[in-house]
C-alpha cells in the first residue's frame, strides 16, 4: 500500500537522483577545471594569490544569498506556495531580488575601495611579505568582486526554482561556473596570466545566472499581476513575509559569517606556511567537497522543499520518516567515499594533477591535507541534511548557535593542530584540515541530538541498524584497497587509481548486499519500477502504432 510518506520519500529520491546527476556533472567540470589550472600554474604563489582573493567574493555570496537568504527564503516561499498564496510568494521573491542586488553591489564597492587593507590585515598577511604577490592579490580581489553580485541574484533564482520542484537547471549552475573558469584558463590565461583566471570567475558567475533565466521566465507568467504592481518595489519592507525572511536570515547570517571566518583564518594561517599551502588546502578541500556535493547536497537540495511543505502542513510524522530515510541514504554513500579518499589519496591526486607545473611535492601537500579532510566527509554530509531540516522548520537559530560554537572550536583547533603538526615534523596544513573535520563531526552530532529531541526521535534504531552494516562493508573495502595499494606499487598511477575504485566498489557493493542493507533493496526496487515503466511505455507506443 502506498502512503503519503512513501510518495514523499519517492519524490525526494527522484529529485535527489536528478540533482545528483547534475551535481556530478558540475563536479566533473570542476575536476577538469582543477586539472587545467594545476597544469598551467602548479601550486605557485600566483595561484595562492588567486585563491586567497577568491575567498572574498565567495564570502559575500554565501553571506547574503547562498547561505543566509536561501535558508530563510526557501521555507517561507515554499510554505506560501503550498498554501496556494502565489501572489504573496512572488511579491516576496521580487522584494528580495531588489535587496540582494543592492546589498551586494554596495558591499562589493566598499571592499574594492579598501582591498589593500583587507588583504594585508585580514585575508592573507603572509602574502604581504612579497610586494608583487600582495599587489597581485589586491588586483585579483577587485576583479572577482563583480561575480558576487551575479552569484547573489543567481542564488535567489535557485531557491525559486527549487521551491517549484525544478532541480536540474539550478543544479547545473555549478557546471556553468566551472566552465567559465575553464574558458578563462584556456583562452585568457595564455595572454593575461593569472588575470585570465580571475576574469574566468566573472564569466562563470554570469553563466551561473543566465542559464536559469529561461526556466524562471516560464514561472513568471503566473506572476504577471505582481509584476504590474510597480509601486510594490517601494513598499516591500511593509510585507510581513519579507520581515519574516529578514528575521530568519539574521541568525543564519551570523552562522555563515562564523563559518567564513574560519576559512579566512585557515587562509591567513596557510599564507604563513610554505609556498603552495593555500593552493594545497584548496585542492584537498575541493576534492572532499566533490564527494560531499554528489552525496549530501543532492539529497539535501531535493529534500528541503519536501521538508518545508511537510512542516507547513503539520505532517511531522512524514517529516520524521523522510529525514530518517535521507540520513540512511547519506550514510550508505558517505562512509565508503570517506574510506576510499583516505586510502587512494596519493595515486588519485597524482593521477588527476601531476603534470605540467604540478610536481610530486605538490602531490604530497594536497594528499596530506586530503587525508584529514576526507576523515570529516561523513560529518559534513550528515550536517548538510540536518541543517536543511532545521531551516525547513523555519528554525535558523538552533543550527547557527551550534555552528557558531563548532566553528569557534575549529579556529582554536586550527591554531593548536597546525602548531602540533610542526612540532612532530608533519606538514602544518594537515592540522588545519584535521581541525575542520573534528569540529564538523561535533557539529553534526549536536544537530542530530537536538533534531531527535524536537521530532521525538528520528527512527534511531533503523539508522543504527543500517549504519553498522555500512561500516562493516566499508571496513572490508578498506582492507581490500590497502592490499591493492601494496600489490600495485610498480603499476602506473592511473591503473592504481582506477583499479582501486573498481575493486573498492565491488567489495563494498558485495558487502552491503550480503549484509542486506535496506537502502540497497530500495534502490533496486526503484530501478526495477523505472525499467518496468519504460517497458510498458514502449509496449503501449507499439500498440498504438500498430
Amino acid at each position: 500500500m502506498t502512503t503519503p510518506n512513501t510518495n514523499a520519500n519517492r519524490q525526494i529520491a527522484r529529485a535527489a537522483g536528478t540533482v545528483m546527476f547534475a551535481i556530478l556533472f558540475g563536479q566533473l567540470a570542476g575536476l577538469a577545471r582543477g586539472i587545467i589550472v594545476a597544469n598551467t600554474f602548479g601550486a605557485s604563489p600566483e595561484l595562492d594569490a588567486f585563491f586567497a582573493a577568491n575567498r572574498v567574493s565567495e564570502t559575500l555570496f554565501l553571506l547574503v544569498a547562498g547561505g543566509a537568504l536561501g535558508s530563510a527564503f526557501i521555507p517561507t516561499f515554499t510554505g506560501l506556495l503550498a498554501k496556494g498564496d502565489k501572489d504573496s510568494a512572488w511579491r516576496l521573491a521580487f522584494a528580495l531580488a531588489n535587496t540582494v542586488t543592492l546589498t551586494l553591489s554596495l558591499l562589493a564597492a566598499l571592499i574594492a575601495l579598501f582591498a589593500p587593507q583587507v588583504v594585508r590585515f585580514a585575508l592573507a598577511p603572509g602574502l604581504s611579505a612579497n610586494p608583487e604577490i600582495f599587489a597581485l592579490t589586491v588586483s585579483l580581489l577587485r576583479i572577482q568582486l563583480i561575480s558576487a553580485v551575479l552569484f547573489g541574484l543567481g542564488g535567489l533564482i535557485v531557491g525559486i526554482l527549487n521551491a517549484h520542484q525544478i532541480f536540474l537547471i539550478p543544479a547545473l549552475t555549478s557546471a556553468m561556473y566551472q566552465l567559465g573558469i575553464i574558458l578563462g584558463a584556456l583562452f585568457l590565461a595564455p595572454s593575461m596570466g593569472i588575470f585570465g583566471l580571475a576574469w574566468g570567475v566573472v564569466i562563470g558567475a554570469a553563466m551561473y545566472l543566465l542559464v536559469q533565466i529561461p526556466s524562471l521566465m516560464k514561472l513568471l507568467r503566473t506572476a504577471y499581476s505582481v509584476l504590474r504592481n510597480t509601486q510594490y518595489a517601494i513598499r516591500f519592507i511593509n510585507d510581513s513575509n519579507v520581515r519574516t525572511v529578514l528575521l530568519l536570515m539574521l541568525p543564519r547570517l551570523l552562522g555563515v559569517a562564523v563559518v567564513q571566518l574560519n576559512f579566512w583564518v585557515n587562509t591567513n594561517l596557510a599564507s604563513n606556511m610554505e609556498a603552495g599551502s593555500v593552493t594545497g588546502l584548496y585542492y584537498a578541500f575541493a576534492l572532499m567537497l566533490m564527494a560531499q556535493a554528489a552525496i549530501a547536497q543532492s539529497v539535501a537540495i531535493a529534500a528541503m522543499p519536501t521538508f518545508s511543505a511537510q512542516h507547513a502542513l503539520g505532517k511531522l510524522d512524514e517529516l520524521r520518516a523522510s529525514l530518517a530515510a535521507s540520513l540512511r541514504g547519506i550514510l550508505l554513500m558517505a562512509v565508503p567515499a570517506s574510506v576510499g579518499l583516505m586510502i587512494l589519496r596519493v595515486p588519485l591526486i597524482s593521477f588527476l594533477y601531476q603534470r605540467g607545473e604540478f610536481d610530486s611535492r605538490d602531490v604530497q601537500l594536497v594528499a596530506w591535507a586530503l587525508l584529514w579532510f576526507a576523515a570529516g566527509l561523513v560529518g559534513h554530509s550528515i550536517m548538510e541534511v540536518l541543517t536543511r531540516a532545521f531551516y525547513a522548520q523555519q528554525d535558523t537559530k538552533t543550527p547557527v548557535v551550534i555552528g557558531t560554537i563548532a566553528m569557534g572550536l575549529n579556529v582554536i583547533f586550527s591554531i593548536l593542530f597546525s602548531k602540533w603538526f610542526v612540532q612532530i615534523g608533519w606538514f602544518p596544513l594537515g592540522g588545519l584540515a584535521l581541525a575542520n573535520s573534528l569540529a564538523t563531526a561535533l557539529e553534526a552530532t549536536a544537530l542530530f541530538i537536538f533534531m531527535r529531541k524536537r521530532l521525538n526521535g528520528i527512527e534511531g534504531k533503523s539508522i543504527a541498524d543500517g549504519a553498522w552494516r555500512v561500516a562493516a562493508s566499508a571496513l572490508g573495502m578498506g582492507v581490500g584497497l590497502m592490499a591493492w595499494i601494496q600489490l600495485s606499487l610498480s603499476q602506473t598511477r592511473w591503473l592504481v587509481t582506477l583499479g582501486g575504485v573498481l575493486i573498492g566498489g565491488v567489495i563494498y557493493g558485495a558487502g552491503v548486499m550480503l549484509l542486506k542493507v535496506p537502502e540497497v533493496k530500495i534502490i533496486f526496487d526503484a530501478v526495477a519500477r523505472r525499467l518496468l515503466r519504460s517497458r510498458n511505455n514502449i509496449t503501449s507506443k507499439s500498440s498504438i502504432d500498430q
